[in-house]
This record gives structure tokens, C-alpha cells and sequence, in this order.
């Protein structure tokens, strides 16, 4: 049951709050990410006693709109909610996601919302797969940044080699450039738990991959960093 400090937080419910937060964003049209981080901790310190349900719908409210900064103070609010992220599934990811259309919107859902639901095994692997799939650039890279998660130990990550090469086989033929560069990065996130898979996959497919990929997923795995300084 909401307490009744939690009832107070919320003020007049979702659209009021959504309002109040749409309203200090739009009072800093130039804002950084340091000033709407700000203003997302000050929400989730409100709300951290708010149920997970009120949480996520106050996120699909905020991600409605076509603006993308929004969108990354709802995904911010749910990520950094104690228990909305363990109630993170299809359906929600579904309304989050619609009409996501610009690279920062992109890597932040993917990175805070799909990509640990999929590690949480809370949504299957066909629904990724459907992704890399898509007609729409924007959700094949959702697809592929999606299983930076599974791999990175800042995001909870243990190391999943079989779900990441599968989703990076769909798309190594894809040449589109947000396509291209998320799949260097799914595979260099990937060698640093298991470079020997990582070394197999690209020696073997190397022939499908675009040279972006193989050249900087060759350096990180001889010198650990993208694109190593010439000396």
C-alpha cells in the first residue's frame, strides 16, 4: 500500500507529475546531461518509495512525446527506481521504445531498460531477434546494444556469448552506420569477458563483416583499446 508520504510525492498523480517534469526541461532548452541528471535524481529521490507500476507509467507518459530528452529522464527514472526495472517486460518496452528515433534515445533504452529486462530473462530472445529484424535502422541497433548488458560488469553483466554472437550473426551483413558501429561495440564488450569466442567469431565471419568491425574489434583484442594511438 502507497504511504502516505508516497501520495504526497506524487501530487495530482502521473499527468501532474509528468507535467511538472516536462515543464523544468523545457525551462533549460540547452540543458546538458548533468542538468537533467540533476533533475532525475531530485524525481527519484521523490519517488523511491513509489510502486514500480506508478514509476513505469509515469515513464511511458514522459517517452510519449517526440522530444528525445525526455525520453532519457524516463528511462533514467525507471533505472534508477529500487524495483520498477524487475517489472520491466515486452509490453513495456514495446510503449517505451515507440517511435524512438535518434542515437542517444537508442543506446539509453537499450543500455538501462531493454538490454537487463533480457538479461533477467524477463523478455525472450525472439523478441530481440524481431528487432534485428526491423525495417527501422534505430531498432536493429537497439538489438545489438542490447547485449552490451549481458556482457558489461558496470551493467550486472556475467558474460553471455551464445545470445550475443546470435544476435550479432542477424545483423553482421547490415551496412548501415549505427548498425555497423553498435556491432563493434556488442563484440568488443563481449571480448573482454571471452576474447577466444570473440577471436573465433571474427576470424570466421570475416569475410561478412564490415572492416570497421574488424578493425576495431582486432585492436581492442591485441591492445585492449578501440583505435590505439600510432607512435
Amino acid at each position: 500500500m502507497p504511504t502516505r508520504s508516497t501520495k504526497r510525492q506524487r501530487g495530482g498523480g502521473i499527468p501532474a507529475l509528468a507535467r511538472e517534469i516536462e515543464g523544468l526541461i523545457s525551462a533549460n532548452p540547452s540543458a546538458t546531461v548533468p542538468v537533467l541528471r540533476a533533475i532525475r535524481r531530485a524525481y527519484s529521490r521523490r519517488l523511491k518509495d513509489a510502486s514500480p507500476q506508478f514509476v513505469i507509467g509515469l515513464a511511458l507518459r514522459l517517452s510519449g512525446t517526440r522530444r528525445p530528452t525526455p525520453r532519457f529522464v524516463a528511462y533514467e527514472l525507471v533505472r534508477h527506481h529500487p524495483r520498477a526495472p524487475l517489472h520491466i517486460g515486452a509490453r513495456h518496452l514495446g510503449r517505451l521504445g515507440r517511435g524512438i528515433a535518434s542515437w542517444g534515445a537508442v543506446d539509453c533504452f537499450a543500455v538501462y531498460l531493454a538490454g537487463p529486462a533480457w538479461r533477467r530473462r524477463r523478455v525472450p530472445d525472439g523478441l530481440i531477434h524481431r528487432w534485428a529484424h526491423s525495417p527501422d535502422r534505430w531498432w536493429r541497433r537497439v538489438a545489438l546494444v542490447s547485449t552490451v548488458p549481458l556482457n558489461s560488469r558496470a551493467q550486472g553483466g556475467a558474460g553471455d556469448r551464445r545470445r550475443t554472437l546470435r544476435v550479432c550473426r542477424l545483423l553482421e551483413r547490415d551496412r548501415d552506420p549505427m548498425v555497423v558501429k553498435a556491432l563493434s561495440w556488442s563484440l568488443r564488450e563481449l571480448a573482454k569477458r571471452d576474447p577466444a569466442a570473440v577471436r573465433g567469431y571474427i576470424e570466421a565471419r570475416a569475410g561478412a563483416l564490415p572492416s570497421l568491425v574488424l578493425r576495431e574489434v582486432r585492436n581492442k583484442l591485441e591492445t585492449g583499446l578501440k583505435n590505439p594511438r600510432r607512435s
